[in-house]
């Protein structure tokens, strides 16, 4: 058995396209395109890498993105103030226009700021990465939300190749707030039997053999081995790691031979997460504006 390869990159294409049309749309009736701001905290490492991702996908998809880094030694209540002021009116926020209509903060958030008052500090109306404590909320209780990208990102891959998640039985592999818990919920919002595992769970490769989906998002590179996987399961990896051979993911390339599917490090996951960001500053300006396809009502477990 060699896995079939889930491609990440073709359905983001797919999304871009459609992504475009919708941009095009706001920016005819609001006389420009819509916002994105992004903040990093460096000009190089995982911050920086994250913050051009997400940017290079909304300038594709017709958005302007705009790069925002505080200056260097700002402390937590300054970085707390330019967040604020990113969703303001017309001129606030340095480089950032007419207010932004979405905010992602890049992580990591360097460790002697305090990260948790830094997120809390976006408005949740336009916290197209989900991380607020709001939207969080509206997500455990399966309410329309703003859903954090990577979370969502694995259910739209999953949809995209026709891989059903109702009724099976799914193995989760991490429990942070980004993405571990969220794409739990969202799994449990689309009627999957899910169990979350994480560094205290005992005999973690009996719990991920039982798994007909198993998504992984530990950020331990190889972690997953080919003996860890049923034959026949879906492996979604999660996982972006430096390795010596560039960038790698969290399962092991064995697992490929016993998968039914597998979604790649690169070219996997990641060029959907960054769409997701898209799509969701999208949904934000249409709101902000009154434009565009009404957004109240949806279901996280028919819209993620």
């Amino acid at each position: 058995m060699s896995a079939r390869l889930l491609d990440g990159r073709a359905v983001a294409g797919d999304l871009r396209a459609q992504a475009r049309e919708r941009a095009e749309a706001l920016a005819t009736a609001t006389g420009g395109p819509p916002r994105l701001a992004i903040v990093r905290f460096s000009t190089d490492g995982p911050s920086a890498i994250y913050a051009t991702s997400v940017s290079r996908a909304a300038s594709r998809a017709g958005l302007e993105p705009v790069i925002v880094q505080p200056k260097d030694g700002a402390d937590t209540a300054q970085v707390v103030d330019l967040i604020r002021g990113l969703g303001a009116g017309p001129g606030a926020g340095p480089g950032a226009g007419p207010g932004a209509a979405g905010i992602v903060v890049a992580q990591p958030i360097p460790e002697r700021l305090d990260g948790a008052a830094i997120v809390g500090a976006i408005d949740p109306s336009r916290d197209v990465d989900g991380a607020t404590p709001v939207n969080a909320g509206h997500l455990a209780r399966n309410e329309p939300a703003l859903v954090p990208a990577t979370a969502r990102a694995v259910m739209t891959l999953l949809r995209a190749s026709e891989i059903g998640v109702a009724g099976r039985r799914v193995v989760v592999i991490g429990r942070s707030p980004v993405i571990g818990r969220p794409v739990a919920l969202l799994l449990l919002a689309a009627n999957a039997t899910v169990t979350v595992c994480h560094r205290a769970t005992a005999d973690l490769a009996s719990e991920t053999r039982r798994a007909e989906i198993l998504v992984v998002a530990a950020g331990s590179p190889g972690l997953v081995t080919r003996d860890m996987v049923a034959p026949g399961a879906v492996v979604i990896d999660c996982g972006i790691n430096e390795c010596e051979e560039g960038i790698c993911g969290d399962v092991a390339a064995d697992v490929r031979d016993v998968a039914s599917a597998l979604s790649p490090v690169p070219g996997g996951v990641g060029p959907v997460t960054a769409m997701m960001i898209v799509e969701q500053t999208l949904d934000a300006a249409e709101r902000l504006h009154g434009v565009g396809r009404p957004q109240a009502g949806s279901r996280l477990s028919s819209t993620s």
